[in-house]
């Protein structure tokens, strides 16, 4: 990354906590977002999705590179696959008053590095476990080995791939070292597993007695 200085990028507010590493699929249909997605492309460039709340976007996002255009239609919508990249932190909103208008909002931003790489071995495995725990609830699969993954992005595997509170999300995506992540999360998975493993038995109690 090593950027000198904040860097001027176009933002996209949005629904979702984009992490690094992961896989977003978009259907870009807003002028102002065709626009800016065929920039990107022309130039390689990325931009930075943000979690827009009901009381404003909030200031550390993720930039996003567009890795495919699976589809364009002839009115000019497309379907788009990105991958999240580095976290950011704006430092300065620009034309916050054009994007009311329904023009492109930018802002300064600085690229944030994770401040210490260390991991607690022990965090990690257990991280791993309740991982497992939650991933076969949810999905009815166990989730693919991810042991092999860079470590430093253990959490954010973790993160991106179970459905998780868009505000945890936004947490995970804020710290600042892999160890407190892990951390972060392995707490929010000891309070989660035991709510969908109650799920899961009123599910199978449930089915075990239906009559079509």
């Amino acid at each position: 990354m090593g950027f000198m200085g904040p860097e001027r990028i176009p933002l996209f507010p949005l629904n979702v906590v984009l992490l690094p590493g992961a896989i977003l699929p978009l259907h870009i249909f807003e002028p102002r977002y065709r626009q800016m997605v065929r920039h990107c492309v022309d130039e390689k460039c990325e931009f930075g999705v943000l979690l827009a709340l009901p009381k404003g976007i909030v200031r550390v996002g993720c930039s996003a590179q567009v890795t495919k255009v699976v589809k364009s239609y002839n009115d000019g919508r497309m379907d788009i696959i990105t991958v999240g990249r580095s976290p950011f932190r704006i430092t300065q909103l620009m034309n916050a008053e054009a994007y009311a208008n329904e023009q492109l909002l930018e802002g300064h931003v600085d690229f944030l590095d994770d401040c210490e790489l260390r991991t607690d071995a022990r965090t990690q495995n257990e991280l791993m476990r309740l991982y497992e725990v939650c991933h076969t609830l949810i999905f009815e699969d166990y989730p693919r080995n991810i042991e092999g993954e860079a470590a430093e992005y253990l959490s954010f595997v973790v993160a991106s791939t179970l459905p998780l509170d868009l505000l945890w999300k936004q947490q995970i995506l804020e710290l600042r070292s892999e160890a407190d992540r892990q951390q972060r999360l392995v707490g929010y998975l000891r309070e989660w597993a035991p709510h969908l493993q109650k799920e899961e038995r009123a599910r199978t109690r449930a089915g075990g007695s239906a009559i079509n």
